[in-house]
């Protein structure tokens, strides 16, 4: 199967709504959330991860990560999985770090731990508050095998989108899947009678207050 890859995020007061809206076209995504946001609202966390939906890891507070000494990086994954094995019972194992910041330090501190980093390549712009059909356009035209779309927290128009996204890419031949699903099956598989299938993988992120 083609995998692609696409990441949402958006804040607490779009949890339910998003839940029911993935529910009816039976899509698990792969939620990347951060730690202080696990504080604030753990009712929401472990709705999403009761409705089948990975939760992971999006540092503890939302720093810079690349500015951080390896201590205060360790400090802020750790912290965050803590925060997120509370309330799941799962220890996360990927990261998206705030901003799409990286650095050799922040990859050398994730393998440590044994967690992975996840990063998009196709930014949907609803922080611009851009109408649900120019959100849609935008991404439907530019989605490939193994791309990951960023969406932001409390953007206005997402939760309209994300019905007309996921009506495209089904009708496009592509099964959504978890980021966790997409890493472990590789961009491309065939079935046992040489068939090759499409598929499309969903993350997302959720993080309180910022949009980046």
């Amino acid at each position: 199967m083609i995998l692609r890859n696409i990441a949402l995020t958006w804040g607490n007061e779009d949890t339910e709504k998003l839940i029911r809206i993935l529910g009816e076209y039976e899509v698990k995504t792969t939620f990347f959330v951060v730690g202080d946001w696990v504080r604030k609202y753990p009712e929401s966390v472990k709705a999403l991860h009761d409705a089948g939906h990975e939760i992971m890891n999006h540092s503890s507070t939302h720093p810079h990560m690349a500015k951080l000494s390896r201590e205060e990086m360790r400090r802020e994954l750790t912290e965050c999985n803590s925060l997120i094995e509370a309330v799941t019972g799962t220890m996360p194992t990927l990261h998206r770090p705030p901003y799409g910041e990286y650095s050799n330090e922040l990859i050398e501190v994730l393998g440590s731990l044994g967690m992975t980093g996840v990063q998009w390549d196709i930014d949907s712009l609803d922080w611009r508050d851009l109408p649900a059909d120019t959100i849609t356009k935008r991404i439907t035209a530019r989605i490939k095998p193994g791309s990951i779309v960023l969406f932001h927290n409390a953007a206005k128009n997402t939760p309209e989108a994300l019905p007309s996204i996921l009506k495209n890419l089904r009708e496009d031949g592509y099964k959504i899947v978890p980021i966790s699903k997409l890493l472990l099956d590789g961009p491309t598989t065939i079935d046992h009678e040489g068939r090759q299938h499409r598929e499309a993988s969903s993350a997302a992120d959720i993080k309180s207050g910022e949009a980046v």
